[in-house]
């Protein structure tokens, strides 16, 4: 009798246990576009219960007990949203439908301009990178004076010092010269041809609200020279509230920065008004007899006025100039004590002056016209032991463009004229001149939420002269492809072509001159033509107060008959290719308050000249940055960076020494005033090979590290 009871009881239990066991299903959607949700997480944290959804937006929750619970769910770009259900369900087999919406919370918006459609960077199929306001207000710390240092935690993006004497230094993008790099400031070229030696040292990066980038050819948005990239320098835009700051840095290595910008907007107009003074004495830390950095003086004024002309129409008008007195070279030349035996200097004088116009008016939501243009003079001259020489140049931009934005499609039409003209003052060296007239078309295609297509098409007409003329028609096509695979990974897949006409300026050699180079024969020489492409992976998650992404990309670009430097002072096409390939990686996770980045550009940038394969100069294989930053807002920050860069082929076939730079920042915040000092190489690295022959007849040597080693720099920054 007993048996039978105790069966009885078991079998009971065991009858409500099962029962007491129940299910959930549910599907996860996008409230704005019904597109299935992936890897989401749907959890009841009171029984430590969770999964994830499935590719259909699928997520199943088993072993839940009979009672009242709440049920989270959550993804990356989504606002949690939670529901509370009774188990037992009245229908054991029914499937929720859940729509999680968009969340603006999860991370800043950041629309870009440099491809010309004004979208949000995660829905433009063309790589764009960014540097944000934030990073462009910590580099500015840390070098206050110029832009040099803000493309270090770049990846594929390489700012070369190219002489040791004036600090010039240019812009390298996938192992490619600085020469075949477009910099553009507000969508317009002021940074070319003659005025692009010492532009990356001259750009004070106070008023920048963003650096965009494009990496890999693009000559079909922004014509020849855009082979290896494009970087647009994106200036601040007034408020209705006044903004007005101003920054004051010491370096030790007898350095000044001050700075102040101001900028404020009314009913109908809105200014800005950004101004610098940038001084350093000529510096040898080491005492090699050679300033390690010139003696320099440069004052910018940059001014401009923004018209809000009605609700459809806006137009601004700047003004950008800079005077500059660099001074290097002999350290006792540069005190004035010169002699029989310290004679070497280079002193180099500029002056830019460039206007610049922009208009944009609405027909409708949906279409729009864009006018810029820009003016722009740089004069120069550069005096050596027995030479001196003068050069002016004049260049002009102008374009128009007309956009219309469907539900499906967006197109981009437009025009444009670019103008530049050098001439060298006493010298019987001819004058330069280039003329390109340019007509292109962009389509965006976006058929369903998860694919966007893009194509475009250029067509260039360039005139070149000196001496003799050349004349050219290029047709430059280009497509990029943009899959979002769910919410958590997506992928870019695009290229192009490209071209550079003939043009003595942007070499890395610092003993090259345009005075001194015997005139080019452009009638027999060939424009550069390249062809390239990039493919990229993106993944991104969030949970937990912790956010993580990491980017992949992989690139190609292949020049042909480049044109090369030779031992007679002359250039000539090279009869072959260069081909640099590689890839870029970027991995950055958020907890809290810590933000830690990480990333590595590999490049295999190789010249095949005469059926002969060597290695491109000045172009590392490895690149490695890292970034640990702590900040507490509104209080203080900390951060340390490193940088490693691999040994490097020299133009002389000699290689250069591989380097582990490390930097400390501390910044300490307060309502009106923040405080900061920057430590930049605290292991004293340095390059020690500055120069060969005597000192009277230097032949220096490329710059591949720091010249100054360690330095420091302490400041103040107020708001008023």
């Amino acid at each position: 009798m007993k048996t039978g009871l105790l069966t009885l009881f078991f079998m009971l239990s065991s009858f409500v246990i099962v029962n007491a066991q129940n299910t959930f299903k549910a599907i996860l959607k996008d409230d704005a576009t019904e597109e299935p949700i992936i890897g989401a997480a749907v959890t009841i944290d009171s029984l430590k219960l969770g999964a994830v959804t499935d590719t259909t937006g699928l997520v199943t929750l088993t072993h839940i007990p009979n009672g009242n619970f709440q049920i989270k769910f959550k993804s990356m770009g989504y606002s949690t949203k939670t529901k509370t259900l009774h188990f037992p369900l009245a229908s054991r087999n029914k499937v929720f439908d859940i729509d999680l919406e968009p969340s603006t919370n999860e991370m800043d918006e950041v629309v870009v301009s440099i491809t010309r459609s004004n979208r949000s960077i995660e829905d433009i199929p063309t790589k764009v990178d960014v540097v944000a306001a934030d990073d462009l207000g910590e580099k500015g710390m840390m070098q206050p004076s110029n832009i040099a240092l803000l493309f270090n935690e770049t990846t594929g993006v390489m700012a070369q010092q190219t002489s040791a004497i004036t600090g010039a230094t240019s812009l390298r993008m996938q192992g490619l010269d600085g020469r075949y790099t477009t910099i553009l400031n507000d969508g317009m070229p002021l940074y070319d041809g003659f005025s692009g030696g010492l532009s990356i040292v001259q750009i004070p990066p106070m008023n920048l609200q963003q650096v965009e980038f494009i990496k890999g050819s693009a000559s079909t948005l922004y014509g020849g020279g855009a082979i290896g990239g494009v970087v647009d320098l994106i200036t601040k835009q007034p408020e209705k509230q006044r903004k007005l700051s101003f920054l004051f840095n010491g370096t030790s290595g007898k350095g000044f920065d001050g700075s102040e910008y101001y900028a404020q907007r009314w009913n109908k107009i809105g200014v800005t008004l950004f101004s610098t003074y940038d001084h350093s004495s000529a510096y040898d830390p080491f005492h090699t007899g050679f300033s390690a950095i010139p003696q320099n003086g440069r004052v910018t004024v940059n001014p401009k006025l923004f018209l809000y002309l009605d609700k459809n129409t806006t137009a601004w008008f700047g003004i950008n100039t800079s005077f500059e007195k660099r001074l290097g070279g002999d350290m006792n030349v540069i005190a004035g004590n010169a002699d029989s035996t310290h004679q070497y200097f280079q002193r180099n004088n500029s002056t830019r002056l460039s206007t610049q116009f922009s208009l944009n008016h609405q027909f409708s939501d949906k279409s729009q016209l864009n006018v810029k243009n820009s003016i722009s003079f740089f004069g120069n001259n550069l005096q050596q032991p027995a030479f001196n020489s003068t050069g002016r140049e004049v260049a002009s931009f102008s374009e128009v463009n007309y956009q219309y934005s469907a539900p499906v499609s967006e197109w981009v039409v437009g025009a444009n004229l670019w103008t530049d003209h050098y001439q060298t003052i006493h010298s019987t060296q001819p004058d330069y001149q280039l003329t390109t007239v340019s007509a292109f078309a962009q389509n965006t295609l976006t058929p369903c939420p998860w694919f966007t297509f893009e194509s475009g098409l250029r067509l260039d007409e360039s005139n070149v002269s000196i001496n003799t003329q050349k004349n050219e028609f290029f047709v430059l096509p280009e497509i990029h492809a943009l899959f979002k695979v769910n919410t958590h990974w997506s992928t870019r897949l695009g290229g192009g072509l490209g071209y550079k006409m003939p043009s003595p300026f942007g070499f890395e050699n610092d003993q090259y001159n345009y005075a001194t180079l015997q005139p080019l024969n452009v009638a027999q020489t060939l424009a550069e033509r390249s062809y390239g492409g990039n493919w990229d992976f993106i993944y991104q998650t969030s949970g937990d107060g912790i956010t993580f992404s990491l980017d992949e990309m992989l690139f190609a670009t292949r020049v042909n008959h480049p044109l090369v430097e030779q031992n007679n002072n002359s250039l000539t096409n090279a009869n072959g290719y260069v081909l640099s390939q590689g890839s870029a990686t970027n991995a950055s996770m958020i907890i809290g308050d810590l933000n830690l980045f990480a990333g590595y550009t590999y490049t295999l940038a190789q010249q095949h000249f005469n059926n002969q394969v060597t290695w491109q100069p000045l172009t590392p294989k490895n690149l490695l940055y890292l970034d640990f930053a702590y900040e507490d807002e509104g209080n203080f920050r900390v951060g340390i960076e490193a940088d490693y860069t691999s040994n490097q082929q020299l133009m002389d076939g000699t290689m250069g020494k591989q380097t582990f730079i490390t930097s400390l920042l501390a910044e300490k915040m307060w309502k009106h005033f923040n405080i900061f000092m920057n430590v930049e190489d605290l292991a004293n690295v340095r390059q020690t090979n500055l120069y060969t022959g005597s000192i009277t007849h230097p032949v220096f040597e490329d710059v591949y590290a720091p010249l100054e080693g360690r330095m420091i720099n302490l400041g103040i920054q107020v708001h008023v």
